[in-house]
């Protein structure tokens, strides 16, 4: 290996690390805010890069069915819950259920965007209100049961997602067009701009995250609800209204991720899973609760695959998710174990 092959990896581990970087902060996101292993965040990534796709092409995405299907059984359960006695929030509920998927249904119905910006706009407006409604639907009943609980849901929302991707979207994978045709030579290394706008979108996410977590009423919220959700409750902050935002945020995080990847790699119904995964192994590293250490986790993990597909590719996944077995074995012997009911 010469340095310039040593550079084009490390090129490609940052790039990769990006993409892997918003995962990881999207699942640690979920899981400080409602203990809740979001296993289907990559689905977020394949329906955003798939519904792009079929935009591209002239076609309306049938995800919008998809999500119309969802706000339907929303709102009769949310109005079950009232026919029972329980306290329901019409106001987030429409937001969610009406709203947002009523923009979403003119932009690809009336609007039918062909300029790119639009087209990211109805993708981001679809897939958006899918992460609130999956956590009203599957998760917000289970609120109060343990960890395992919830990861055994997350693995069985995970299976349904795929099986509709094969329905909605079929087996054949697809790519869009890039946001940056451009390309930089920089010491003999070709810089695509498509790789500077997944870095430079990644950076002013996380940045704009932190500030969203540091000056927000909002954030300072989902913050507390992380820290204590007890004490949130009792300080008068909707702990329920948390999870719809932490998974609206999931969502949208979830969705430019697929928008970001799909013209570098081909999208299938499946490929989110993946992508997922390795978000996992980043959040992991960081314990599942710090943004830091996530984000150097997801750096990590983008190194370690790209260096991993020179020297071994066909063991390049197995190297990758090895690297899980020691941080897990260093966690538990410096880590206090804290019981649920804690």
């Amino acid at each position: 290996m010469d340095l310039q092959i040593a550079l084009m990896l490390v090129q490609d581990g940052i790039v990769n690390g990006a993409i892997y970087a918003l995962m990881a902060l999207a699942l640690v996101l979920v899981f400080s805010v409602t203990r809740i292993i979001f296993i289907p965040q990559g689905e977020f990534v394949a329906y955003a890069a798939l519904a792009m796709a079929a935009l591209q092409t002239g076609q309306s995405p049938a995800l919008l069915w998809l999500l119309l299907v969802m706000c339907a059984v929303c709102l009769v359960v949310e109005g079950v819950r009232q026919a029972r006695g329980a306290e329901v929030d019409w106001k987030s509920t429409l937001l969610w259920a009406v709203v947002v998927p009523a923009l979403a249904a003119v932009m690809l119905l009336v609007v039918k965007p062909q300029a790119m910006l639009l087209q990211v706009i109805a993708v981001l407006l679809t897939v958006t209100p899918m992460g609130p409604l999956l956590y009203r639907l599957a998760y917000r009943p289970l609120a109060d049961a343990t960890v395992l609980i919830l990861l055994i849901v997350s693995v069985a929302l995970h299976l349904a997602l795929v099986g509709v991707g094969l329905f909605l979207f079929g087996a054949e994978g697809s790519r869009t067009a890039p946001f940056s045709e451009a390309r930089w030579d920089v010491g003999g290394l070709s810089i695509p701009g498509q790789s500077m706008v997944i870095v430079g979108t990644t950076a002013v996410l996380v940045v704009a995250m932190y500030f969203f977590f540091e000056r927000t009423i909002i954030g300072k919220a989902l913050r507390a609800t992380a820290i204590n959700r007890v004490g949130a409750r009792l300080m008068g902050i909707p702990t329920a209204l948390s999870g719809d935002l932490s998974f609206a945020l999931a969502a949208l995080i979830g969705a430019i991720s697929g928008l970001l990847i799909a013209p570098v790699t081909t999208i299938y119904y499946d490929t989110g899973f993946l992508i997922g995964l390795k978000g996992f192994v980043a959040a992991i590293v960081g314990g599942l609760s710090s943004y830091p250490l996530a984000l150097a986790g997801a750096l990590l993990v983008g190194q370690l695959e790209s260096f991993a597909s020179f020297w071994a590719s066909a063991f390049k996944e197995v190297l990758v998710f090895t690297l899980i077995i020691p941080v897990l074995w260093w966690r538990s012997l410096n880590t206090h174990h804290v019981d649920d009911e804690e």
